[in-house]
């Protein structure tokens, strides 16, 4: 029998949406293969899944054939995230969970026992969810306030998978996280106040002139002189961030797995100090998947 299940990837900031289709067929031994492009990660998938799902209570199928196709299989598959969406494509192909899962999306990574975990990227793979359609998204509920920051989906947080099994299956709905409570969220990356910092007067109105005008600057001076100091303080003065570009900062931070859990906007401005002996790739992002860089992450 064949389920499938729709996930996501994350291809530099943004998501690319991948079919999760699980088959089972009958077998003289059991045996459970993952085909698609993935990695380490996706492939270890499969003894998480299978103690995630037998320590649920749920029913792991004997002397059977298990295959997963991450699907399209050119695009290289990383990280835990798609251990839910493995584990309820394999119970709908089993029989134990008959809802239609057409119009929604999974993502989380899973424990031995069965609770689920929070993972990276929550933000843009809901939001390419809601582009293309779906209604509800299925994420860790550590994620949840930050993918409730897009509007128009259903976003659900569920805690293990016996959770999403009953919720499914009608007999313990979960409730969706309300947008408006993501949006509501307070700050996460609070700077020194500049009102707080004594002194350097003359250094303090050039960073105000340079804040009100929105100029950049160069500290220079001896160690100790306060350029450090007088710089991660300069956020608190500059203006608040619009909607778009709290959700910009946000997006970018939750790919870059920087957002606490439980966290949902980032409300204030990011401060990043690289040091001076930081590689190019650091400073600029890349990678064979390409990450965020410090230029990027400040922002």
């Amino acid at each position: 029998m064949l389920a499938t299940v729709s996930s996501a990837a994350l291809v530099g900031l943004d998501g690319e949406m991948v079919d999760v289709e699980v088959d089972i067929s009958r077998a003289e031994r059991p045996i459970m293969s993952v085909v698609g492009l993935p990695d380490t990660a996706v492939q270890e998938s499969r003894e998480r899944v299978r103690a995630a799902v037998r320590n649920s209570g749920l029913t792991w199928p004997i002397n059977s054939r298990i295959i997963v196709n991450l699907a399209p299989a050119d695009l290289r598959k990383e990280g835990p995230a798609f251990d839910l969406p493995i584990a309820v494509a394999m119970l709908g192909a089993s029989g134990q969970i008959v809802t239609d899962l057409s119009d929604c999306v999974v993502v989380g990574e899973l424990s031995l026992d069965g609770n689920v975990r929070p993972v990276h990227g929550v933000l843009p793979v809901v939001a390419l969810a809601q582009r293309m359609g779906k209604k509800r998204a299925f994420v860790p509920v550590e994620n949840a306030r930050e993918g409730a920051l897009v509007s128009g989906i259903e976003v659900i947080g569920v805690e293990s998978l016996a959770a999403i099994a009953s919720h499914l299956l009608g007999a313990s709905p979960i409730p969706p996280t309300p947008h408006e409570e993501a949006l509501e969220a307070p700050g996460l990356y609070k700077g020194t106040d500049f009102a707080d910092i004594v002194g350097q007067e003359h250094v303090k109105r050039a960073l105000e002139v340079a804040a009100a005008g929105g100029h950049n600057v160069i500290m220079r001076g001896p160690p100790g002189s306060g350029k450090t100091l007088l710089a991660r303080a300069m956020p608190s003065i500059l203006p608040p961030m619009t909607t778009d570009d709290a959700l910009e900062v946000t997006r970018i931070y939750s790919v870059a797995g920087l957002l606490p859990p439980g966290a949902g906007l980032i409300g204030t401005r990011p401060f990043r100090a690289p040091h001076h002996t930081i590689s190019h790739a650091g400073l600029v992002g890349g990678g064979t998947m390409p990450r965020p860089g410090e230029i990027t992450l400040c922002h």
